[in-house]
């Protein structure tokens, strides 16, 4: 799980994490979205500015193993769908999900 924190400045986000924090930057190559990692664990955060393909920006990501189960469950529960399931061409698969009264989740899979 990823905790997606909404940000105006990527680069004051990422010199907030490892200045402040002690954080380590990783770069993901995109220019919406970058990620600061505990270095011993692996843990991290990311910070997003807005999502580039879906209409509202996720607060937390959730990766799981079958992203086409997830999405179908989601549907026959009747759950709120943000972004439809897409294989984006960063090379994730995914789709957006309204937590019941709340924000917005991102459940994702590698490819």
């Amino acid at each position: 799980m990823t905790a997606d924190l909404l940000v105006a400045d990527l680069a004051a986000a990422t010199s907030f994490a490892t200045d402040v924090l002690g954080l380590e930057h990783e770069d993901m190559g995109l220019d919406w979205v970058t990620r600061a990692v505990v270095p011993a664990s692996g843990e991290h955060v990311q910070f997003v500015t807005a999502d580039a393909t879906a209409p509202e920006s996720p607060v937390l990501t959730v990766k799981v193993d079958d992203v086409d189960e997830a999405y179908a469950l989601a549907q026959q529960r009747g759950d709120e769908i943000v972004h439809p399931l897409t294989t984006e061409p960063w090379g994730i698969r995914r789709f957006f999900v309204r937590i019941p009264g709340g924000g917005v989740v991102n459940i994702a899979q590698e490819n």
